[in-house]
């Protein structure tokens, strides 16, 4: 059981979405209280190729100049899209339009195809991971040294300056499911490690996995928050939210929609409530909310309006 307070984070309208709806809803959101807004970082819409998408840094500085208290975090930023030093100093920028309120969340990502039609190159799952920690490394240095120099496998610079710097460096969460290389990353390096929507039903397996990495490393794993990828479906009454609950996994498929009913967050506020305590049972305090609905700022209201009136 954690005994940090719970914080909830939303994502925002970004596939098949227009700017004026997502500057609605990030609007929405922050003026509802809520601790984090959170974009997806695709070259493509997922599952399709076709599907219209908002590229998330850009979408996030826009953001971060229309609203006063949110954070600003993408779940997952992989290495590959961006240079890491380039990548340093865009979330840099981002911070000096909303200071302290950055929160770049990293991973090694995972679809092909858009890292290959924008001829950007896609390793092995190894050497991805590799590149994500040298990455880490590189944006750490740059945002708290005067210079900074590294040479690794995938990534090298030279005496690079990152000006201006943050007046603190972004706290960092690292995304996935991997038990042995990705969580010994998260454990020496993040601030927050992120279990993913696809794998919320083995959250007891992978949170005790990831406090063993933490041990392993040397690292107390209270340093570490850890945070829930999740769809929340949330009605007035038990029988709406079981309907929107169907619809919701023919919607999500597979990741976003996996184990909803047996394992996911739903119903209506009360029962919504016991789900997330049973979260909280296993270490969770950041909760990374996609709401089910078409205009989300609706259950985005009501969640607002009792859940988080709950633990206010």
């Amino acid at each position: 059981m954690t005994n940090l307070p719970p914080r909830f984070g939303v994502t925002l309208p970004q596939i098949k979405r227009s700017w004026q709806e997502a500057r609605a809803a990030a609007e929405c959101f922050d003026a509802l209280g809520y601790d984090s807004v959170w974009v997806c970082d695709h070259l493509y819409g997922v599952p399709a190729p076709q599907l219209p998408i908002l590229e998330a840094w850009t979408e996030l500085a826009a953001v971060a100049a229309v609203t006063e208290k949110v954070r600003l975090g993408t779940l997952v930023t992989p290495p590959f899209f961006r240079n890491p030093a380039v990548l340093a100093k865009q979330i840099a920028t981002v911070d000096a339009i909303a200071p302290g309120r950055t929160f770049p969340g990293l991973g090694a990502g995972w679809f092909e195809a858009e890292f290959s039609s924008h001829g950007c190159d896609f390793p092995s799952t190894r050497e991805r991971l590799r590149a994500l920690e040298e990455s880490i490394q590189i944006m750490k240095s740059m945002w708290t040294e005067e210079q900074t120099t590294f040479s690794g496998t995938h990534y090298s610079v030279k005496d690079v300056f990152c000006e201006p710097k943050p007046a603190s460096a972004p706290p960092i969460l690292v995304g996935g499911s991997g038990e042995k290389v990705l969580m010994g990353i998260a454990a020496r390096h993040a601030d927050c490690w992120n279990n993913m929507a696809v794998t919320q039903g083995q959250l007891a397996e992978k949170a005790a996995a990831f406090k063993r990495r933490c041990e392993e490393v040397g690292r107390d794993p209270a340093e570490v928050e850890i945070s829930q990828q999740c769809t929340v479906v949330i009605a007035e009454d038990e029988a709406t939210a079981k309907t929107a609950l169907a619809k919701a996994h023919k919607v999500y498929g597979g990741h976003m929609g996996a184990g909803l009913e047996a394992h996911g967050i739903w119903g209506h506020p009360e029962r919504v409530i016991d789900c997330i305590e049973q979260h909280r049972a296993h270490g969770v305090s950041l909760f990374v909310i996609e709401f089910f609905g078409r205009d989300t700022r609706e259950p985005a209201q009501l969640f607002a309006e009792t859940v988080m009136k709950h633990y206010a």
